[in-house]
């Protein structure tokens, strides 16, 4: 009796099958709709036992073997759990760029607006992606968090719900895949040489590399969303406004799109810039000490001959 209630929970609802008069081949998309809150509940469950699996059998371990403070521990484990995550979203979404080919073509960003029809991957790839970072939540609670660090992981957790779930809804899956492969690659960078970082301070080069890589990702979000929401949907042939069709490309709708791109991305820079200038900050503070104890060594090797 429940089958007919679970199958909402745990399968891709709202499949649309289509049948080409010349030809008996059946094509099967994917709308969305509220059947969809139902599956990324139940995925969220899933993403949080996964986390404590990582957690326990993973993490833990290798914490037990390095001897982390307190503040390193914390980082090390979150670390840890968004690399196995943007790993497997970055491999993931790669093969669906790959065998969709959107990267070779930038019109298929804006053309035959709305996409509001998705293959299976895409949809299930977005229904995931969304359950992750709401299961992002209470693992604040379940993790025990540091007071200090919940308003910074809150702020991106919900930056990315925001952002996944106003792709999903608005009809720019496309685009959306396109920004966020190879921003999990630069985020992938940034927590593996964090994580190697953690067991050695001397390796250090990955830091540079994911600061090449990351602005120049920002540079291809801001140029694809500018040609997209300022050029693309504002010429084609059906500007419009219909929930019934899946159609928001509205004047108010694409300004607010890329607003928001444009915020985040400018937010994303700050924080950069300002990372940056307190590590250069740390790497003076630590040279001054150095250039003291060899000024004082060479002023010793110096008097010592006089002496003799």
């Amino acid at each position: 009796v429940p089958a007919k209630y679970a199958i909402i929970f745990i399968a891709v609802q709202y499949n649309v099958t289509y049948t080409i008069d010349d030809n008996s081949e059946q094509f099967h998309f994917y709308d969305y709709g509220p059947k969809d809150i139902a599956t990324i509940f139940f995925y969220m469950l899933v993403a949080i036992n996964l986390h404590a699996v990582i957690q326990e059998y993973i993490l833990d371990k290798i914490n037990r073997r390095l001897h982390l403070s307190k503040t390193k521990h914390s980082k090390f484990n979150e670390s840890g759990q968004l690399a196995f995550f943007y790993l497997f979203s970055f491999l993931w979404g790669a093969s669906i760029l790959n065998t969709e080919e959107f990267m070779m073509n930038p019109t298929t960003l804006w053309k035959d607006y709305p996409h509001s029809r998705m293959i299976f991957q895409v949809k299930f790839f977005y229904i995931c992606q969304i359950a992750y970072w709401l299961h992002a939540l209470p693992e604040l609670y379940f993790q025990k968090i540091r007071k200090e660090d919940i308003p910074r992981q809150l702020c991106y957790i919900c930056l990315y719900i925001a952002h996944i779930s106003g792709a999903y809804i608005l009809n720019l899956q496309h685009l959306g895949l396109i920004l966020m492969v190879p921003h999990y690659l630069v985020e992938l960078i940034f927590h593996a040489s964090r994580l190697f970082y953690f067991s050695d301070e001397n390796k250090q080069k990955g830091f540079t590399i994911w600061a090449l890589l990351f602005i120049m990702v920002r540079l291809l979000t801001l140029t694809l969303s500018v040609l997209t929401f300022g050029f693309g949907l504002a010429r084609v042939e059906n500007p419009g406004f219909s929930i019934a069709d899946g159609n928001f490309n509205v004047l108010p709708v694409r300004i607010g799109c890329l607003g928001a791109v444009c915020l985040t991305q400018a937010w994303m820079m700050w924080k950069f810039i300002n990372f940056q200038l307190k590590k250069w900050r740390e790497h003076v503070k630590n040279q001054i000490p150095k250039k003291k104890i060899t000024n004082t060594k060479n002023k010793r090797i110096k008097k010592e001959p006089n002496r003799g």
